[in-house]
């Protein structure tokens, strides 16, 4: 027995299901979103406002797509010639252009042809896409046009070269960093803007002149700078030279963490960060409320206040475990403490100066550090290797003339002169000789390293060179992972290829004082014996 059917109701036949319908947006007419304002939720008001938006946006695409054809198409049924025309004369070749005023400002900034191309294009543009590129364009426009506007101003500009009595005149110091301006744009393009009345030599003479009471050089050391940078590159050196580098700390890593030190110097107050990443032991301070020699971890040597630019050869030397070390010229002890923390208290570090004042500055630095590997003495360096032999390692940060670091010592501005560099020159390369000499060849090592704080290639390049002839030693890669290579060419003199693996640091290009390291390698202890010692000319 089964339910009783009934005939006589129609039978409605289902659809499609809600998933295979395809549904079309649901209108909805300004009266009845305000009837429904209230009915709706937030979200649901969203969503209509966004069905709405696109649906406009579309709209106003497909008329934009019909405005841009026609316009197309009103140029390529444009008569060929029409001598009664507004447009002017036109081009009586078949398939030219046609040449047209702009009638609007708004018809002026299309052009047909991005218009061919890009309507396309900008039919899948969101408006805002439209806007911004619409606006790069007039950006562009705007520079270019400003450059062009610039180039007629300096074309049209021409420096006057002051007279005698101009120069002797007191001029203020505004007045004298325009004419340095002036002079570097004038020798910068000197074909353009010189004076055909009056040579190059003059410009650099007057040049001379202004930097030096500038920047209060003496001529000797303006002119051995003029010969190593370029002017631009000049005045950029100069300007950094007057600002002191930041305060910059190492971690002592026999004694603390570099992150446990930075976390206990922060809770005293000290705002810093990490040097960079080509060193973890290193911290730059920007400020501090209590003075940075004076914390109680400074008294617990869990720190050293240390230049960034003394951590570059002590990097490059390499130090291992249980090996014999030599640093010639230690006073006060940050390079020394840091191969020593490289070594981590073993092996045996000689710590050598020849001043004892300096020497007790070293004493105080390791006790307070902690470093118990070394042996201090104090020997005059060029007489090492008579007294001791053998390491697998030697540093010799010689004594310079400190051209790199103006910044900390101004008097180098006034003080240095050709005596003092050629007294510097000599110094460092009887020292280079025996810091080679009191190598081991047949060490696993036998690397020196040598370094200066200045950046002239008389006491860098040159005495590198002048070592190659005399010893059986190469130049090596120093292993940083920054700074610009050294000297192959300098103005007359040509030093080995080899000396491109040098590195330079310079204050406006590293941030750091001015700075140079040599990595050399010994092949042989025999010291080669020649009739003549030939040395560099000019030092």
């Amino acid at each position: 027995m089964g339910r009783k059917a009934k005939f006589d109701e129609k039978i409605v036949p289902s659809g499609p299901g809600r998933k295979t319908k395809k549904q079309k947006d649901p209108v909805f007419s300004k009266e009845l979103i305000e009837k429904a304002d209230k009915k709706l939720s937030h979200k649901q008001k969203q969503r209509a406002r966004k069905r709405q938006a696109k649906r406009t946006e579309r709209e106003e695409r497909k008329n934009e797509s019909r405005v841009k054809k026609a316009k197309i198409e009103d140029c390529d049924e444009a008569p060929e010639t029409d001598s009664d025309s507004e447009d002017g004369p036109v081009s009586s070749q078949p398939g030219a252009f046609v040449l047209r005023k702009p009638s609007s400002s708004s018809e002026s900034e299309e052009d047909p042809e991005e218009d061919a191309e890009g309507s396309t294009d900008e039919t899948d543009l969101l408006p805002i896409e439209r806007e911004s590129k619409k606006l790069k364009a007039k950006m562009s426009e705007d520079a270019a046009l400003e450059a062009a506007e610039t180039s007629e101003m300096v074309s049209q500009c021409v420096f006057e070269f002051p007279s005698e009595s101009e120069l002797q005149e007191t001029t203020s110091i505004k007045d004298i960093q325009n004419r340095i301006k002036d002079v570097v744009m004038v020798l910068n393009d000197f074909k353009r803007f010189r004076d055909v009345n009056r040579p190059r030599s003059d410009y650099l003479n007057l040049l001379k002149s202004d930097l030096c009471t500038y920047y209060s050089y003496n001529l000797f050391l303006i002119e051995k700078l003029m010969q190593i940078f370029s002017l631009s590159e000049l005045l950029e050196f100069l300007e950094a030279s007057e600002v002191q580098r930041p305060m910059t700390i190492r971690t002592n890593t026999l004694r603390t963490r570099r992150r446990d030190l930075a976390q206990a110097l922060i809770n005293r107050g000290v705002n810093l960060d990490p040097i960079g990443k080509w060193t973890k032991v290193g911290l730059v301070v920007y400020s501090s409320q209590v003075p940075m020699g004076a914390t109680p971890e400074y008294l617990a040597g869990h720190y050293i206040l240390q230049g960034a630019s003394s951590f570059l050869p002590v990097m490059a030397l390499e130090p291992k475990e249980n090996e014999r070390i030599l640093d010639m010229c230690a006073a006060p002890g940050g390079k020394s403490s840091h191969i020593a923390a490289l070594m981590k208290n073993t092996g045996v570090l000689f710590s050598n100066d020849v001043n004892q004042d300096r020497v007790k500055a070293v004493i105080g630095n390791f006790h307070r550090l902690g470093i118990v590997n070394s042996v201090i003495c104090c020997h005059d360096g060029r007489k090492i290797p008579g007294v001791i032999k053998g390491f697998d390692r030697v540093l010799l940060d010689a004594p310079c003339t400190g051209t790199g670091v103006v910044a900390k010592d101004p008097s180098v501005k006034t003080n240095k002169d050709e005596v003092d560099v050629q007294r510097c020159c000599t110094l460092q390369r009887e020292l280079l000789l025996a810091a080679i000499d009191a190598v081991n060849a047949k060490s696993e090592a036998g690397v020196i390293v040598y370094s200066t704080c200045s950046i002239l290639p008389e006491e860098n390049e040159w005495i590198v060179d002048y070592a190659l002839k005399k010893r059986d030693v190469k130049v090596v890669p120093t292993g940083l992972e920054f700074g610009e290579e050294g000297f192959v060419n300098y103005r007359q003199h040509r030093f080995h290829p080899s000396l491109k693996l040098t590195r330079r640091f310079y204050p406006h290009v590293h941030n750091m004082d001015g700075f140079f390291v040599a990595k050399l390698k010994k092949f042989s202890n025999i010291i080669p014996k020649k009739a003549e010692e030939s040395q560099p000319e000019g030092v």
